[in-house]
């Protein structure tokens, strides 16, 4: 079996055409998708960056690994304590280390290792590129490793190969000769000027005023053509995502280049191709452009799309984790699901057979870097829960109708009490379920780990809070330079804490 993985940054499903987008953006994802399995609704169980791909790579919860945060010690896979054997192996074993006990050759083109000393995500790869630019390379500096390597090992038998592409990520500086394929689309119409200026009149890091990473460090914002330097309008933002919706359309344009290199070596039909991210983007909902801060359904939701052998091509609506994919990829390769995974294969729904469900009732997602928070994706509802509000305009508790409002526009939480009574519910299940886990080795738990029965995201505020937000002087002295005075007055006397008033039907959460 030959598997490609394309691992595509902050690649949100909905600004791709196989996920009804209206823009030309991915016609070679489309080709892919057109002939395989596309999912609709695939989550990450924790995000951003590091702890998804770590969540990925090991098949289990940030809430059992701990890796929820980029700094600090929930930047680190938990040590396995008495688990712990002579070897990485075991019911705790990676990805790409069950799929090399399993006979394949694996190998890996990313800095992602490097860019955050995730260095527990190498293990099991045979073979490793670091691509050299700490995340920023773009397309042109990728794809040539991937098409070297396909060249020397395309048509071997077993193999994985994770190639990480980076381009949909700010600062969007896809190559000016590249062109606008976006100059006459107009920008999607939900983000009205009445919606941006209440954005530009608040506050947050990566807001419409606060755009630039740069503006939370007291740098200068990067001096780049695609990029302005705020929102202050509908066409600052058709700027904006016009540089979104070009990186796309630029590493699609690579992503058909790989794929043209496998038809060359005759392997293209035999081959498993997975296009997936490890995470979405914000993209003005929430009041965050072009990050990743929050764990609701735009941070969370990621596209996948699976083409290959045996894939019955449709369209699956199932709620899925990331991981759960893991684990499928694992029984499609004839190897084991370790023991020690939260993952669930859903193989019989690429397969099409219909024999049994594989989707989950429910969905917890987590983001620890920028916010500490935890979403609860059920029915059309996504329920945010809020303990540490990033520096931002977050109620503890709100309520989003997913299937009226995908871009998240009005909290209902004040107006269903009792979906949120049941939200909150389902969030108290899922955290006893998992530490239980951790408190009797079940699934991704691990009792003999050290801190295991403590929650990840509270180690994460009892730290310092997360990772972007732990010297915040230069922000504070920002928002008293541009007239937000009283934002700078609350960020120093919260912090970010969010404290819950929540006493059933009735009540309203604050």
């Amino acid at each position: 079996m030959r598997i490609l993985y394309v691992d595509c940054d902050s690649l949100r499903p909905d600004h791709l055409g196989c996920y009804g987008y209206d823009r030309e953006t991915s016609p070679n994802i489309d080709r892919i998708a057109a002939d395989g399995r596309r999912f609709r609704n695939v989550y990450v169980s924790d995000a951003p960056c590091l702890p998804s791909r770590t969540a990925f790579f090991t098949g289990r919860f940030g809430y059992h690994t701990g890796v929820v945060n980029h700094l600090g010690i929930n930047a680190d896979v938990r040590h396995r304590g008495g688990a712990r054997g002579t070897s990485t192996s075991g019911r705790y074993r990676t990805l790409p280390r069950a799929l090399r006990e399993a006979g394949f050759r694996t190998a890996f083109i990313s800095p992602f290792p490097q860019r955050h000393g995730a260095f527990h995500a190498l293990d099991g790869f045979e073979e490793w590129v670091d691509t050299g630019m700490d995340g920023a390379e773009r397309a042109e500096v990728v794809a040539p490793h991937a098409r070297n390597w396909l060249r020397e090992h395309a048509t071997e038998d077993d193999w994985y190969l994770h190639v990480n592409f980076w381009d949909p990520h700010t600062h969007y500086d896809t190559p000016e000769a590249f062109g606008d394929p976006f100059a006459d689309d107009p920008a999607p119409e939900w983000l009205t000027d009445e919606r941006i200026e209440d954005h530009y009149e608040s506050y947050g890091p990566h807001s419409a005023r606060d755009l630039h990473h740069g503006y939370l460090t007291g740098d200068e914002p990067p001096d780049l053509a695609r990029t302005p330097d705020e929102i202050a309008d509908r066409d600052d933002f058709k700027q904006w995502i016009d540089g979104y919706d070009t990186g796309i359309r630029y590493m699609d344009d690579h992503i058909g280049d790989i794929v043209e290199t496998l038809e060359t070596a005759g392997v293209a039909e035999e081959t498993l191709v997975v296009v997936s991210a490890d995470h979405g983007e914000n993209q003005g909902e929430l009041n965050v452009y072009g990050d990743h801060q929050t764990a609701d359904d735009l941070t969370c939701r990621v596209p996948l799309v699976v083409s290959g052998p045996g894939i019955e091509p449709g369209v699956d609506d199932d709620f899925h984790y990331q991981f759960d994919f893991g684990a499928t990829l694992l029984e499609l390769a004839g190897a084991d699901v370790p023991d020690g995974w939260d993952g669930v294969s859903f193989a019989e729904t690429l397969t099409g057979s219909e024999s049994a469900r594989t989707g989950r009732d429910v969905l917890v997602t987590g983001q620890g870097a920028w916010s500490c928070q935890r979403g609860v994706r059920f029915d059309d509802w996504l329920l945010l829960r809020t303990y540490h509000d990033g520096w931002k305009e977050f109620d503890a508790v709100e309520l989003y109708d997913l299937a009226a409002d995908p871009h998240e526009t009005e909290d209902l939480s004040g107006q269903r009490p009792a979906v949120v009574e049941r939200g909150l519910a389902l969030l108290q299940q899922w955290l006893g379920q998992r530490a239980l886990d951790a408190a009797t080795g079940r699934d991704g738990g691990n009792e003999t780990a050290p801190r295991h029965l403590r929650d990840p995201l509270f180690e994460v505020i009892d730290e310092g809070g997360p990772a972007y937000l732990r010297d915040g002087d230069a922000y504070l002295q920002r928002l008293r330079e541009t007239g937000r005075e009283q934002y700078a007055e609350e960020i120093e006397h919260r912090d970010g804490i969010v404290q819950q008033e929540w006493n059933g039907p009735g009540a309203t959460p604050h």
